[in-house]
C-alpha cells in the first residue's frame, strides 16, 4: 500500500486542485482528459495512503472535507517549495554555495554586518547564510577547522597562528584602538592618572573569553594576580563594565558613545593603549576560486567605508 510520501506528488496535488476548481469529478476528468472512474481511483489512492477522506461524496459536487481543505491550503506552499528547491539547485550548479558560514569576532559591529546580510539577500541568492559569534583565536580557529568559510575580525592572520594551509587566505580588515574604561562609580575612576599596574591589580578585570575550543587560548592585557570576571563576548564585557563589575580595555568605537554619555569613564594607564590589527580570512576551493557567495562578500570588503563601519559603527554611533 502506498504511503503519504508516495502519493503526495506535485502531479497529485495539481490533480486535486483541478477537482476543486472544476467543482466535480466529472468536470475535472474532462479537464485532465481522464475518464471519471480513473480520476476517482487516483483520488481514492491518495485518501487511502493518508487514511482520510478528502472529498464528501454524498453530493454531486466535489466538496472538500475539513481534512481535504487543510491539504488544499498547504498545496500551494508545497508546490512553491518544490519549485524553489529546483531553482536553488539550478543556481547552485552555476557556482553558488548551498551554505556560507561566517564567523564574526565579537569586536565586529553588528548593525553594519546585518546591513551586508540584507544586501546579500536582496540578490535572492540560493545560498543560505549562517552567522556565528567567536572571540579572539576562536574566530580563525572556526575557519581553520572547516566550521566556517569566512572569518571577520580575526585578531591575527592565519600565517601568524600557524594555519598555513593553501586553502586559507587572509587580508587586513583594519586597525582597532582600545581604551581603558570603568563605570563612573568604580573606585579606579577616583584615583590619580595614569594608573599603574599595581593600581589595576587591586581591582577586578573583566575579560572576554577566547572561544577557541581545540587550540591555544589568548588572554589580553591581564595582570598577574588580578581577580578576573570572564564573560563570553566583547558585548558582554562592555555590559559588565557598565555595571561597575570591573575595568578593562574596550574597543574605542564601542566604548565611545557610553563615555560621551557619561556611562563610562576613560582612564589613562601606564600601559600603552593597545591597537589591534583585525583581519579577514576565508577558505577557497581546490581550484583557488571562491564560490559566488563568498566572492560577493569579499567584494564588499574592498570598500574602505565598509571595513571602517564593521570596526567603528557600533550601536549608538
Amino acid at each position: 500500500m502506498p504511503n503519504a510520501r508516495d502519493v503526495l506528488t506535485p502531479e497529485a496535488l495539481a490533480m486535486l486542485q483541478t477537482v476543486v476548481s472544476a467543482g466535480s469529478f466529472a468536470g475535472a476528468a474532462r479537464v485532465l482528459d481522464l475518464v471519471p472512474s480513473a480520476l476517482s481511483y487516483r483520488v481514492r489512492q491518495i485518501e487511502d495512503a493518508l487514511d482520510v477522506l478528502l472529498f464528501d461524496r454524498s453530493a454531486r459536487q466535489a466538496r472538500l472535507t475539513e481534512a481535504g481543505a487543510e491539504l488544499m491550503r498547504e498545496a500551494p506552499r508545497l508546490l512553491g517549495d518544490l519549485e524553489a528547491v529546483a531553482n536553488r539547485v539550478k543556481r547552485v550548479a552555476t557556482g553558488w554555495e548551498p551554505l556560507l558560514t561566517i564567523a564574526m569576532d565579537s569586536v565586529i559591529a553588528r548593525d553594519p554586518m546585518l546591513d551586508l546580510v540584507g544586501a546579500f539577500y536582496a540578490l535572492e541568492p540560493p545560498t543560505r547564510l549562517k552567522l556565528r559569534d567567536e572571540t579572539l583565536l576562536g574566530t580563525i580557529e572556526a575557519l581553520a577547522s572547516g566550521e566556517a568559510d569566512l572569518a571577520v575580525g580575526s585578531v591575527l592572520d592565519a600565517a601568524a597562528l600557524g594555519f598555513t594551509a593553501p586553502s586559507i587566505r587572509t587580508r587586513l580588515l583594519g586597525e582597532l584602538r582600545f581604551v581603558y574604561a570603568v563605570a563612573p562609580h568604580h573606585p579606579l575612576a577616583a584615583l590619580p592618572q595614569p594608573l599603574s599596574d599595581a593600581a589595576l591589580r587591586a581591582h577586578r578585570a573583566v575579560a572576554a573569553a577566547d572561544s577557541s575550543r581545540a587550540g591555544p587560548r589568548m588572554t589580553v592585557n591581564l595582570i598577574g594576580g588580578q581577580d578576573v570576571l570572564t564573560v563570553p563576548t566583547m558585548q558582554a564585557k562592555l555590559s559588565a563594565q557598565l555595571h561597575g563589575l570591573g575595568g578593562g580595555f574596550l574597543p574605542e568605537p564601542m566604548a565611545r558613545p557610553y563615555i560621551e554619555a557619561g556611562h563610562l569613564v576613560e582612564l589613562r594607564t601606564e600601559r600603552v593603549q593597545p591597537v589591534g590589527q583585525m583581519h579577514l580570512a576565508w577558505r577557497v576551493r581546490s581550484n583557488a576560486q571562491p564560490g559566488r557567495a563568498l566572492e560577493w562578500w569579499l567584494a564588499q570588503f574592498e570598500h574602505e567605508g565598509t571595513r571602517r563601519a564593521l570596526l567603528e559603527r557600533h550601536r549608538g554611533r
